[in-house]
């Protein structure tokens, strides 16, 4: 016959499992895609827009020099980074938005290299992510520094766990002054695992998951100003730091 002890334990462990799979389900929904204009996804006579299993991919239908692989943050659906990703494109820069196994750059972040992205000799590449794509952004370059000519950091407070103080490429960091998820505390206090010569763009009312299109994000901040603005700057600076 079960005792009351083990009755309980089997109780409180159904909760805790059953609460974990809610909270899971929580985050799926809360970072789905929203807003995302469909035409974004349209192929049009500037830039060809296709959709494939492991990635978007968005290449300009005119000569280009640069292309940009962007990692998503952790849990994010890949489609809440396509309107940066087609803006991009739009600036005459091919862009893989490359879609991570379970919503998780740190289980995908070697793609670009099973994928075969880095065939073209020819072309300056990028690379860039958010929040955990981010991380994984750094780390990718810390494992493999030839491959990469420029890094983009937004809304991330890594690199901590690794330096790359000493790597020679250009890096952009980009945050947001509302950010509560990589506040400017914590950027600011592993500069020092960037080179020095990293640019640093702060964008004053920004928060940290209007840096993509989909829900509010647990632990962040209201933002100040409107998406699209932040898009906006988040935009321009990029383009001003890869041209």
């Amino acid at each position: 016959m079960e005792t009351k002890k083990g009755k309980l334990k089997r109780i409180l462990k159904a909760t805790w499992i059953s609460a974990g799979l809610l909270f899971t389900i929580w985050l799926f929904y809360s970072y789905q895609s929203d807003g995302v204009d469909e035409s974004f996804l349209q192929s049009n006579d500037e830039v060809k827009v296709q959709d494939d299993e492991d990635y978007y991919l968005f290449t300009p239908k005119k000569q280009y020099s640069n292309v940009l692989i962007f990692y998503p943050g952790a849990m994010v659906e890949t489609k809440a980074y396509v309107p940066l990703c087609r803006k991009l494109a739009d600036q005459n820069i091919k862009v893989y938005l490359v879609k991570m196994p379970w919503r998780l750059a740190s289980k995908g972040y070697n793609k670009p290299i099973q994928l075969h992205f880095f065939a073209d000799d020819s072309k300056n590449y990028v690379l860039a992510g958010h929040s955990q794509g981010g991380k994984m952004a750094a780390q990718f370059v810390y494992e493999n520094p030839k491959l990469i000519d420029k890094l983009i950091l937004i809304g991330t407070s890594h690199p901590r766990d690794i330096s790359l103080a000493n790597i020679s490429i250009p890096v952009l960091k980009i945050y947001g002054s509302k950010d509560g998820v990589a506040d400017e505390g914590s950027i600011m206090k592993n500069k020092s695992k960037l080179p020095e010569t990293t640019k640093f763009i702060r964008i004053e009312g920004a928060n940290h998951c209007q840096f993509g299109y989909y829900g509010f994000q647990l632990g962040d901040d209201k933002a100040e100003i409107s998406r699209e603005q932040q898009q906006k700057e988040t935009l321009d600076a990029m383009v001003s730091f890869i041209e």
